[in-house]
């Protein structure tokens, strides 16, 4: 029984075990794709572009009709009330006591044209006295037709229709763009931990170097071939070699529960980033290609725009607001009151109609209308020398990230080059110093071109992916199949 049960025990633990040294191989591809779908910045990216989706459903709605009941479905009142007699001139004190209620029906429609609203409407009242002649009435407007309007000269729904589209395509934009962002952020931490690989494997193969060259100093200081001083030196540099794996092994630690955390992967989950093999070395992008594009598709284009629309929309609110306002408030309908519900709605004998105008205008206000107008004009001109100068940073930035990306490609395959040289010299240089034909110096040099060659060509393939999705940021482009980012919106959002 004891066997058994250590048996369960181990097969528990190989379990465990194997669940808690999950390996996963990386490549840059897969990095991208697993942040733009399950890292918390992709999740946030979604729920802003949500958020700007139901603003602008929001918007759409205020054009259509819009269908409202109210109702107030019970109110007593039993109280003193105060009357003036205007024969007597005197006041006269008398209760009252009764019950009423109300119901109706409202539909309004919002007129883009003008500005205005019109809206159809029916009511229902009932009213019960429980003194005098404890009668109960009813009150029907059967149907009433009204229409509001202000004559200002601002129509706030024809400067929304301009602005809500551009707001909503920018938040379209905006998600493309934070896409691209979040495959920029997922390029920097992957290339990272390929670093911190790379450091680790460097760090591995001086050690082992170290121990190779400290056993070999041994033996030469037993025959006298190499001083005392020397030996030491490779006794320092197999501490300094055990320091740096310590040290590398914590940066590997560090970089790979950085990127688990940033692409919402298992914390137990051991990535092994697997380094690109390959670039396009045929990719070259056109700078006004790359400007062209930007412009159409970039987001802070959309929202320049916007920022002017708002405003003139100021500038006209406050002329508006400044100036003569009037609003107009007409309505008419048929009435009837009965005894009961049914005779409410029969034979309408009552025709009611109501018009009211409200008119002001500023007589004498000392210059401060005058002040307000010139303020929003101001306030526009700033904005809008403002918005030139962006435009002539973004496009200098566009033409600098073009150009740097067209030479990185050279100078990841002339890295690449260096690389291989740099590792077939420090070959040839380790096999001459065992055979005892050259001094410690020159190893030491040729072990340092290595480790800086290798360090070199990580850091190019970095500096060329990071480019490219810059790039890729601005321009919401794909230079490789020729196509817009934002063609496939739809597919991309449901991702």
């Amino acid at each position: 029984m004891t066997r058994i049960f250590i048996l369960i025990l181990l097969i528990a633990f190989c379990k465990t075990s194997g669940a808690q040294e999950k390996v996963v191989e990386l490549t840059l591809e897969d990095a991208i794709d697993l942040a733009t779908r399950q890292s918390v910045d992709a999740f946030k990216q979604k729920n802003m572009y949500l958020s700007s989706y139901w603003e602008y459903k929001y918007y759409r709605s205020n054009k259509l009709p819009f269908l409202s009941v109210g109702s107030n479905p019970f109110s007593y009142n039993n109280s003193i009330r105060q009357d003036y007699i205007p024969q007597d001139q005197t006041w006269q004190y008398g209760q009252q006591k009764n019950i009423t209620s109300s119901a109706s029906l409202r539909l309004t429609q919002n007129v883009g044209l003008t500005g205005g609203n019109i809206n159809v409407s029916s009511d229902l009242g009932m009213a019960k006295n429980f003194l005098g002649n404890m009668q109960t009435l009813y009150s029907a407007n059967q149907i009433s037709i009204g229409y509001h309007q202000k004559l200002n000269g601002y129509n706030s729904m024809r400067w929304q229709s301009k602005i809500e589209p551009i707001k909503f395509e920018e938040a379209k934009k905006n998600f493309i763009q934070a896409r691209e962002d979040i495959a920029l952020k997922a390029t920097g931490k992957f290339f990272t931990l390929i670093d911190a690989q790379i450091e680790l494997n460097i760090s591995t193969t001086n050690l082992a170097n170290a121990d190779t060259l400290y056993q070999i100093g041994k033996g030469r200081y037993k025959v006298g071939t190499v001083t005392q001083d020397d030996l030491l030196n490779f006794e320092l540099s197999l501490m300094n070699a055990k320091i740096s794996l310590t040290r590398a092994n914590q940066g590997l630690i560090r970089a790979r529960s950085d990127l688990n955390s940033f692409l919402g992967l298992d914390k137990n989950t051991e990535i092994e980033c697997v380094l690109p093999s390959s670039i396009s070395s045929t990719l070259k992008i056109n700078v006004e290609q790359a400007i062209e594009k930007s412009m159409a598709n970039n987001p802070d284009i959309l929202s320049q725009k916007e920022r002017l629309l708002e405003e003139d929309n100021k500038v006209k609110l406050t002329k508006a607001q400044n100036g003569l306002n009037a609003d107009i408030n007409v309505s008419a309908g048929l009435n009837q009151k009965a005894i009961m519900v049914s005779d409410a709605y029969k034979n309408p004998n009552q025709f009611q109609n109501i018009a009211l105008v409200g008119v002001s205008f500023p007589v004498v206000d000392w210059g401060k209308r005058r002040g307000q107008i010139a303020m929003a004009k101001s306030n526009r001109e700033v904005v809008v020398n403002g918005i030139k100068q962006e435009r002539i940073d973004f496009e200098q930035s566009i033409v600098m990230n073009v150009m740097e990306f067209n030479i990185q490609s050279d100078q990841v395959i002339n890295s690449a080059k260096a690389d291989t040289i740099a590792h077939m010299g420090f070959e040839v240089t380790m096999r001459r110093f065992k055979i005892g034909k050259l001094d410690v110096t020159k190893l030491n040099l040729a072990r340092n071109d290595l480790e800086n060659a290798r360090r070199a060509y990580i850091s190019s393939l970095r500096k060329y992916w990071t480019s490219y999705y810059q790039i890729r940021e601005l321009t919401l482009f794909d230079f490789e199949n020729g196509s817009d980012l934002t063609t496939d919106f739809d597919k991309i959002l449901n991702k």
